[in-house]
């Protein structure tokens, strides 16, 4: 399955940000045209038995009974009543997934979902220090980071700030066209660090810029100099070229990991629970999950038997793990068409998006056939391009 995010900021021309950021969260619900919609961020990508739990119940007795999967691996719960954000917070908080109230909407990050202990705790102590500041509130909620355990799966999903494991035990931070050789140990400061550039780097240009991507041409991101007053010690790595990774392919990942995705980035309450028991499970940004730790293969096909016949697409050659769709009606009000419903696959190599408007939210990068909602039940096909 494609990389997939928002549509880039075009680089070429300023981009001017005259109001702020109005990006969900946890707290801070938007009113869709299906109920309310809350965006939970799964900074680290992992999710508890217990977790899976409370975010089953919490969607079953508040919101619609399903759960849907955002590019960032986030996780949506909709069609919640307006009375219900109370009743919402205090499930998380005690899920403990609702660490800061003040740092929940800029806690965005992808984590490559086959990573290793020490790239995962990267993403653990990058979080803590996230939400341990002061200042970092003042990241828009839809500034990214990454953390690429080497193959460069998450580094392709156009992140603000990158690390990437290194073959020496370093780590690579990558930010503004950038690449620094940190110690492992630095790693998630070094992160952090980078960001506080970039918001340094906002302020100086005056645009509003929530994202590296946006800044103006010629605007410098001083990360060096952060760096060195933050006593971090940093090699700059001139023409490094990332690793182009793959995301996971639905199947098995060796002989003790299972690899699903959800059908157009959604599952019902009763799919979400099929996934236990499970010793964890990690959230893809690719609308998909990832369950480690099985301990032989047998074990291993028995579970993934299990989730294809829950609905979950298990083959890496189902038709269906090329099709993505944004929300559609009747949940978004600048929808044309019923999206979800319409949607299907196509023949042809490309992956295919459908859209309920000319926004084309969520859909991949690289080259896709873009199918673009007209009226009710009504497409018109494009192919597209290359949007890097």
């Amino acid at each position: 399955m494609p990389p997939s995010s928002p549509k880039p900021q075009d680089r070429g021309e300023a981009h001017i940000r005259d109001r702020g950021d109005a990006c969900p969260g946890a707290l801070r619900l938007h009113q869709a045209d299906d109920g309310a919609l809350a965006r939970l961020r799964l900074p680290t990508g992992v999710l508890t038995e217990r977790q899976v739990r409370s975010l089953a119940d919490a969607a079953d007795r508040l919101g619609d009974g399903h759960l849907s999967l955002t590019s960032r691996g986030n996780i949506e719960l909709r069609g919640l009543g307006e009375s219900c954000g109370a009743g919402l917070a205090d499930i998380l908080r005690e899920a403990g997934l609702l660490p800061s109230e003040r740092h929940e909407r800029v806690r965005n990050m992808v984590v490559s979902p086959l990573a290793g202990p020490e790239v995962q705790s990267w993403a653990a102590r990058l979080d803590a220090l996230l939400c341990a500041e002061d200042w970092t509130p003042e990241l828009s909620g839809r500034f990214l980071f990454a953390v690429d355990d080497g193959r460069g799966d998450v580094a392709a999903l156009s992140p603000d700030v990158t690390l990437l494991a290194a073959e020496d035990g370093t780590a690579l931070l990558r930010v503004a066209g950038r690449t620094y050789r940190v110690a492992a140990a630095d790693a998630p400061r070094a992160a952090l660090t980078a960001a506080g550039a970039f918001l340094a780097a906002a302020r100086a240009a005056g645009t509003g810029a929530w994202r590296v991507r946006e800044l103006p041409p010629g605007q410098d991101v001083d990360v060096t100099g952060h760096l060195e007053r933050a006593a971090l010690a940093a090699e700059p790595v001139p023409d490094a070229v990332p690793p182009a990774g793959a995301p996971p392919l639905p199947g098995l990942a060796g002989d003790g990991t299972v690899c699903v995705l959800a059908r157009l980035g959604r599952v019902t309450t009763a799919q979400f629970r099929a996934l236990l028991p499970a010793a964890e499970v990690r959230v893809t940004p690719w609308r998909g999950f990832v369950l480690p730790h099985f301990t032989d293969r047998a074990a291993a096909e028995e579970r993934l038997g299990a989730l294809g016949e829950a609905g979950f697409i298990t083959r890496a050659d189902s038709p269906w793990t090329g099709v993505t769709a944004c929300t559609g009606r009747p949940g978004c009000a600048k929808s044309l068409s019923d999206v979800r419903a319409d949607a299907r696959p196509r023949e042809g190599a490309l992956p295919v998006h459908w859209s309920g408007c000319a926004r084309r939210c969520g859909h991949p990068q690289g080259a896709w056939t873009d199918m673009v909602a007209t009226g009710e039940g009504a497409y018109r096909m494009i192919v597209q391009g290359s949007t890097k």
